[in-house]
Formats: C-alpha cells, sequence, structure tokens
C-alpha cells in the first residue's frame, strides 16, 4: 500500500489541484514526459497538456495513472473534482450549476438545441464556436467543462432527466453529416439509461405555450422546484412559486402532444437513417 501524500500547501482550485498532482507524481520518479508516455500507453504529449491544465483528460487514462503510481483511486477522484467544479463556468452560470449537482430530478424542454447533458464534444465545440468569446486552449477548457458535466447522469444517486425535444432540434444538424450521425447515435444511447427519458414534440403538435422557451425545472432534495430559463445571450433562475407554476403548466401541456417515449426512439432512429442515405457531398 503507497505511503500517504503530504499534500499541504496544495492548490484548492480543483483544476490546478489536479495538474499538480500530476506533475508531482512523475518528476519524484524522475520521469520525463516521452518516458510516461512508454510506460502508460498513451501520448506523452496529451501528458504534458494535463500537467499544464490545458486538458484534464478522460476516466480511462487517469485511471491507467492511478495503477502506475499505486495511487488507489486518488487521481480519478481529483479528475471528477475538476470536471465538476462550477468556476469553470462564467459566473451567472454557476449557482444553477451547483443547483444542478444537488437535484434529485431534472426536467427539460429544449426548441431549438439540444441539452447541454446530452451533446457530444462536436455538438458543444460548434456552438462555443459559433457564438465566439472562445479560442485556442480557453476553447477546449470549456468544451471539456461543459462535456464533463454530463457525468451527473452517470452512477447509482444519478437524478432522473426528462427532456422533450422539440422536432426543429432534431432538423438542425451539425454541419459534418458523419458529426451529426454521431450525435443522434449519443441520443438513442444515453436514452437507453434507467433514469434519462427523452421524448419529442413533432412539428404537427403546433404551436406550444413553450415554443420560444428553453428551460429545466430543478428539484433539490427539499422538494421545492425552480426553473431555469435561458436564452442564447443570458439564463435567469426563477424561484418564485407561482411564476414556476405558470412555467410548468406550459411544460405539462407540451409534454401532453409529446410522442411517448417509444415513438420519440422510432422518430430519432428515422431521423438517424435519413442522414445516413443522404449523399455526401
Amino acid at each position: 500500500m503507497p505511503a500517504r501524500r503530504v499534500v499541504t500547501g496544495r492548490s484548492q482550485e480543483p483544476r490546478k489541484r489536479f495538474a499538480e498532482e500530476l506533475k508531482s507524481l512523475r518528476t519524484e520518479r524522475g520521469l520525463s514526459l516521452r518516458k510516461l508516455g512508454e510506460v502508460a500507453g498513451w501520448d506523452w504529449s496529451l501528458f504534458s497538456k494535463m500537467e499544464k491544465g490545458e486538458t484534464l483528460g478522460g476516466p480511462e487514462v487517469v485511471q491507467a495513472l492511478d495503477q502506475y503510481y499505486g495511487t488507489g483511486r486518488m487521481l480519478l477522484a481529483l479528475w471528477e473534482l475538476a470536471v465538476a467544479d462550477p468556476t469553470q463556468f462564467k459566473e451567472r452560470y454557476r449557482r444553477y450549476m451547483l443547483l444542478e449537482a444537488e437535484a434529485i430530478s431534472l426536467w427539460h424542454y429544449a426548441p431549438f438545441l439540444l441539452p447541454g447533458l446530452l451533446q457530444t464534444e462536436a455538438y458543444v465545440r460548434t456552438l462555443m464556436e459559433w457564438a465566439g468569446g472562445f479560442e485556442g486552449d480557453e476553447l477546449n477548457r470549456q468544451v471539456e467543462a461543459r462535456v464533463g458535466r454530463q457525468a451527473l447522469l452517470e452512477g447509482e444517486n444519478a437524478p432522473t432527466f426528462r427532456t422533450i425535444l422539440s422536432e426543429t432540434v432534431l432538423r438542425t444538424p451539425l454541419p459534418v453529416r458523419t458529426l451529426w450521425r454521431e450525435q443522434l447515435e449519443h441520443l438513442l444511447a444515453v436514452g437507453d439509461r434507467r433514469n434519462v427519458t427523452i421524448q419529442v414534440v413533432p412539428h404537427s403538435a403546433g404551436l406550444l405555450g413553450l415554443a420560444n422557451t428553453d428551460v429545466m425545472f430543478l428539484k433539490p432534495t427539499d422538494g421545492r422546484t425552480m426553473a431555469w430559463v435561458e436564452t442564447a445571450y443570458s439564463g435567469e433562475l426563477v424561484e418564485e412559486t407561482a411564476a414556476v407554476d405558470r412555467l410548468q403548466l406550459r411544460y405539462d401541456l407540451v409534454r401532453d402532444v409529446a410522442l411517448s417515449p417509444a415513438d420519440s426512439r422510432k422518430f430519432i432512429m428515422r431521423t438517424w437513417e435519413e442522414t445516413a442515405c443522404e449523399p455526401s457531398i
């Protein structure tokens, strides 16, 4: 069993702490980045980026490092904290992120875009590049942080999550057809989880009360429900009971006209098949 490590004086910011531990473990053993890549079986440039805080890497590489260094699950635990750290996001999202992480159930409606918890890395990157404001390493960090949020839906204590997608969402593909197909495949895979329900509202349902409102309802352990309403430019946390009730009534009406989860899966599958049959440009 490895000796207990002294961590006094290390950074308390999760991402920096993770990078510090990686570098410390490697240098203590007198390893170069290239040598670590050889013995651990991963490209050394990835370890360089992880130690600089440019990327967190994935759980597989972190588990491989834990195994190599004999650190149990220490690095994986630090990685999970870094991925979930709400300070990676803009200030206005931080309280929402904390509430989302503590919620026991989440209900969502998407009029135009897929919810962040279901987006592939390519989808996230396309949105961020289109919106502007990030580039280079900062863009990579923001993409990685948002994709990392999806760990919320995994594990034994994961919250229940329901999303209702307007057909518009599924008719607005990524520019690269293969990446859009991967996104649809990801939807089908996540929809198979016991705690995830995906429904589709077809255009034939007509005008809806939430037609232009992207909303997420969050229920913390205390039982009260809050709503996060988002536009392309800002987000607002709605806590006043009457306002939340009005939004939830509209949400219930939308759910009433949505396809069943089984028929919604068929709808997504048909969309995937149509994309697969489109001629290459």
